[in-house]
């Protein structure tokens, strides 16, 4: 019989099988204030973002040669599409004042000095027509009624091309309203002159205060608004166009940099894609000053010797109409009015005291047109026209102390003339047509002026844009064929 062993080993037999170890699971993080989950590694490096490292890219790119000729190529084609863009942009500026200068501002203040003078030209014809008697000439009807058609033309052309509620506008419409009031007064102190009634002379009086106090100063604000436009179109024009200018000596100093860097490290004297680049830049940027000083020049000159002169004479012409129609009135109102000089003392006829005045503005208007003359051809009108005024202001004193004498057909006579004696109208009629003949003559120099400027920028803001497009293309391309020595 077997027996069991002794002792407390047990006996042999199969081993119970184990389960293998299992690592640790990262729980749920704790509560607050309980023990702390697992933390990251703070020697982990940080993740880095894709701006930080395209710097990196780049600063390890620029560490070679390759990488410093792509950034060359791109600034110098940055730079030189650049100075194209802004050469292009400010040329255009300046070529459209330049434009407005020759065919919009200049035409429509010329239109209203036209206004003044038609409206001034009607009034003085109305009074003439009037001292004739109760029948006017034809000759007198036909000139009022073709200043006040002129006139009104000029007022609708006017009113086309100024803006809707603009001064300007505003002043035409009010012209608009007046000129109709104007014509109604006239026509009655006509028809109360032909029947021999003395109203007829107040209606006339009353008429042409409308047109001295109310449609000339607005006519002579409409003038005065359009010189302004005129002003501002010129200083828009002739500035020089330093931006470009300065853009151009940077891009052309920044290839003329890259051909000598690219000389120093290769021995080789040209690129040929640099060379096109500069010489593209260097004629953009010499036509740039020199055309821009041509035309700045050109239109230095119409104004100076166009303008200057047109504004001058439009001045002197206006004063001799406004000197002709207070002379009629002085004669018309026979010393119905009249106004106290600033001693307080001394009364005088007012019309005539106003011809006086205008005259003295005509004389200096025609001695400032003779000193802005340039060339026989405007300086001869000037001084026929100061010739004539010499004759006026004398046969004037005699009709003055004709009338002051009591002979009142006399100095009706010597105003506006008769079989005898030689009239003031004759004299007037003299300084108006030598005043626009030296008119046309300097509206001509205008134009041709101011044309030769505004052709000198012609094709130059397209012609700048295309050739820095080729410039900018000449730069990449000679930069290419440097780094394809790499390859």
């Amino acid at each position: 019989m077997t027996q069991p062993p002794k002792g407390s080993t047990a006996p042999p037999g199969r081993a119970t099988p184990t389960m293998p170890a299992v690592p640790p699971q990262p729980g749920p993080p704790g509560p607050p204030g309980g023990p702390a989950g697992p933390r990251t590694d703070p020697s982990a490096p940080a993740r880095r973002t894709a701006w930080a490292e395209g710097v990196d890219r780049l600063r390890a790119a620029a560490t070679t040669e390759p990488g410093r000729l792509r950034i060359i190529g791109a600034l110098l084609a940055l730079l030189v599409v650049a100075f194209g863009a802004v050469t292009a942009w400010q040329m255009t500026e300046r070529a459209a004042a330049a434009d407005d200068v020759l065919h919009s501002s200049q035409p429509l203040s010329a239109s209203a000095a036209d206004i003044y003078r038609s409206l001034a030209d009607a009034n003085t014809a109305a009074s003439s027509g009037f001292l004739a008697g109760g029948q006017e000439t034809k000759a007198s009807r036909d000139r009022y009624e073709l200043d006040i058609r002129t006139a009104a033309a000029k007022l609708i052309t006017a009113a086309n091309s100024s803006k809707p509620g603009s001064p300007s506008a505003k002043t035409i419409t009010k012209l608009n309203r007046l000129l109709p009031e104007y014509k109604g007064l006239i026509e009655r102190a006509r028809a109360n002159n032909r029947q021999g009634y003395p109203l007829g002379g107040a209606y006339l009086r009353y008429a042409n205060d409308k047109m001295q106090h109310e449609m000339l100063p607005a006519a002579e604000d409409l003038y005065k608004r359009e010189n302004q436009r005129l002003g501002s179109d010129y200083a828009d024009a002739k500035p020089y166009p330093w931006a470009a200018i300065g853009l151009g000596v940077l891009a052309l100093g920044g290839l003329v940099w890259a051909q000598r860097r690219n000389y120093r490290r290769t021995n080789r004297v040209l690129n040929q894609g640099m060379v096109a680049a500069s010489a593209a830049a260097t004629v953009v940027l010499l036509w740039l000053v020199v055309g821009h000083s041509i035309a700045r020049a050109g239109l230095d000159e119409s104004y100076d010797h166009g303008v200057r002169s047109l504004n001058v004479l439009h001045d002197a012409r206006i004063a001799s109409l406004k000197a002709r129609g207070n002379e009629n009135l002085t004669l018309v109102s026979r010393g119905a009015e009249t106004k106290t000089l600033a001693d307080g003392k001394t009364t005088v006829d007012l019309y005539d005291y106003d011809f006086q005045q205008d005259m003295k503005t005509l004389t200096k208007g025609l001695a400032k047109a003779a000193e802005l003359s340039d060339d026989a051809a405007g300086e001869t009108p000037v001084k026929a026209a100061t010739a004539n005024m010499k004759v006026w202001k004398s046969r004037h004193a005699d009709a003055r102390e004709a009338d002051n004498g009591g002979d009142y057909q006399g100095a009706l006579d010597l105003v506006i003339g008769s079989d005898k004696v030689k009239p003031t109208g004759e004299c007037f009629d003299g300084v108006d047509k030598n005043l626009e003949k030296a008119l046309d003559h300097e509206q001509a120099e205008f134009k041709q002026a101011a044309g030769d400027g505004l052709d000198a920028m012609t094709g130059l803001p397209v012609g700048a844009a295309v050739l820095a497009v080729l410039a900018a293309a000449g730069a990449v391309l000679g930069i290419g064929r440097r780094l394809s020595e790499y390859r």
